[in-house]
């Protein structure tokens, strides 16, 4: 029996408005059956509580199709065991997932059986508990079938005792679960906490003992850059989909803008509002919707990118607050690839800067080279954690994780070794010929300078920085190169990150950014950039790198 899940036709399939579900039921019996239950349930919320089959568009009815028709009953096995749905707000989330769960424990048959709908938050646990006792309430059937105990949001099959449980995330809560489905609600939200990995292991573990499982993934984009398991889930779906990965046990279904209409800006159009909106002109309410851009835009391009996010599932890169740094407005436009090693080849001089190295924060570097021939400016960053900081700093934990994984972050295993590192970096421009200075915040350099002295690099090479107001001048510098195209910082998601953390405050004639103002999101390896900015903006000369000499004999 063959399949895929793949869809690498998607561009062309979202933009004719067609269904993203590459494939027909595997079992059309076991589909028709569980769509005869589904569509005859109940959208209470909706005018004249119609039927849903009455309501939901095709691409609904197709999702629920491949769901339940990947049921091969003679195994007592489901075939396709992995959904992850993506699309904007206002598509009816809540009420896809209470069809489809409530629909699993009418066709359930094993006794006892334990769903789950684990939303991240108690606000939204009700949200998604609501449209399921409402289906119930309104077929005098499934009201005697089912008993609800809505102060634990639970509701129990009275024929076989299997229940259906809706959870607000807690690690406790779902230790211990054997459940046969189980649907994540606002899966982006679990991307920003620390554990949500641990969580969602102990939810779905009990698959492991129940074949005819499934797991089902719904979210809509996140309102900032993505991060933890929604981050990783994210791009192993685009990767199924794109045909990158052959996976037949996931399918992805993700209402997103191809990149080409990204590219053009064409995301910004509401006329092409429908790519993400398959229900536009049904739950969306497109007025409404224009209302609510309208609003946005008057506010400013930061409640633009919150309404993209949210209502048009453009993913952010950079997250852009109201007091950001105005060189944050640039940098997305400026970033161009670039490896350190790259850097080294392409450039005639470069300047490093150094900040951070607490137990609870980032040790951060940052290189800017002039290139040779253009004298346009490069960046490349690198950052360092002990793993005490995930502890610490838990809100930004599955950042720091992401940005290891990427190979921008470096988490060191024993203190001492963040230093050893930076200090290798320090000496490879050296060796190249390359150094200009090395430029630092004074305070606490003790270990740094003797790393920095064991490689050989002369002292005359190290200069602090004076931080503060005093930095104002590199900010401003920064921005301006930023803006006129003369730097280009490397494609590293760490660093957008840093930009996007960065808070101004204006202080007398200058500005400023501090770590105090930026709160718990860290901006090390920006500060560290500033530091080498203030260095070449001096134009240092050329240097002259050093060739190794071979005598032949």
């Amino acid at each position: 029996m063959q399949w895929t899940t793949a869809c690498p036709d998607w561009e062309s399939r979202i933009e004719a408005g067609k269904s993203l579900v590459p494939l027909k039921p595997i079992f059309q019996d076991q589909a028709d059956d569980a769509l005869d239950v589904f569509c005859n349930l109940r959208m209470v919320d909706a005018t004249g509580s119609p039927l849903m089959g009455d309501t939901c568009r095709p691409w609904v009815l197709d999702l629920v199709a491949v769901l339940f028709g990947s049921y091969d009953e003679a195994e007592g096995r489901r075939l396709i065991t992995n959904y992850l749905l993506m699309v904007s707000k206002k598509n009816g989330k809540s009420t896809i997932a209470a069809g489809i769960m409530l629909t699993a424990l009418i066709l359930n048959a094993r006794p006892s059986g334990e769903f789950i709908i684990l939303a991240p938050t108690k606000e939204a646990a009700d949200n998604a508990y609501k449209p399921i006792r409402d289906m119930i309430k309104a077929d005098d059937e499934l009201e005697a079938r089912f008993h609800e105990q809505e102060h634990i949001r639970t509701i129990t099959d009275r024929l076989n005792k299997a229940t259906l449980k809706v959870v607000a995330a807690d690690s406790a809560t779902v230790t211990g679960k054997k459940a046969i489905g189980v649907f994540i609600d606002e899966l982006h939200e679990f991307g920003k906490q620390a554990k949500a990995a641990a969580m969602l292991t102990e939810a779905t573990g009990g698959l492991a003992s129940r074949p005819e499982g499934f797991v089902f993934y719904c979210t809509t984009q996140s309102n900032e850059p993505p991060a933890g398991v929604f981050k990783a889930k994210l791009n192993y779906a685009r990767s199924v989909r794109d045909g990158r990965i052959e996976d037949k046990r996931f399918l992805p279904v993700i209402y997103e803008f191809p990149q080409h209409m990204l590219d053009k800006g064409m995301h910004r159009d509401l006329s092409n509002a429908y790519i993400t909106n398959p229900n536009w002109g049904l739950s969306v309410d497109e007025q409404v919707i224009a209302q609510k851009y309208q609003e946005a835009q008057a506010e400013g391009e930061n409640a633009v990118r919150d309404f993209l996010a949210k209502h048009l599932n453009v993913e952010i890169g950079l997250a852009l607050r109201s007091d950001r740094w105005a060189g944050a407005d640039f940098w997305e436009d400026a970033v161009e690839p670039c490896t350190f090693d790259q850097m080294i080849e392409r450039c005639e001089v470069i300047d490093l800067g150094i900040d951070g190295g607490g137990l609870d924060d980032l040790l951060g570097a940052y290189a800017v080279g002039r290139e040779k021939d253009t004298n346009r400016k490069l960046g490349w960053g690198h950052a360092w954690a002990h793993p005490s900081v995930l502890e610490r700093r838990k809100e930004i934990a599955p950042a720091l994780q992401d940005f290891a994984k990427a190979g921008h972050l470096t988490l060191v295993k024993r203190v001492g070794d963040d230093v050893d590192e930076l200090a290798d970096i320090a000496e490879q421009i050296h060796e190249a010929g390359l150094l200009d200075k090395i430029g630092c915040d004074p305070v606490g350099l003790g270990a740094i300078l003797d790393k920095l002295e064991e490689r050989g690099i002369p002292n005359d090479k190290i200069v602090g920085i004076s931080q503060g107001w005093k930095l104002g001048g590199a900010i401003k510098t920064a921005e301006r190169w930023l803006a006129e195209g003369s730097f280009a910082p490397a494609a590293q998601p760490m660093m957008a990150w840093c930009v996007g953390n960065a808070r101004v405050e204006p202080r007398a004639n200058s500005i400023l950014i501090t770590k105090q103002a930026s709160g718990s999101a860290k901006i090390d390896p920006l500060m560290a950039l500033f530091n080498a900015v203030t260095l070449m903006a001096l134009n240092p000369p050329a240097a002259t790198k050093k060739y190794q000499m071979f005598v032949l004999g």
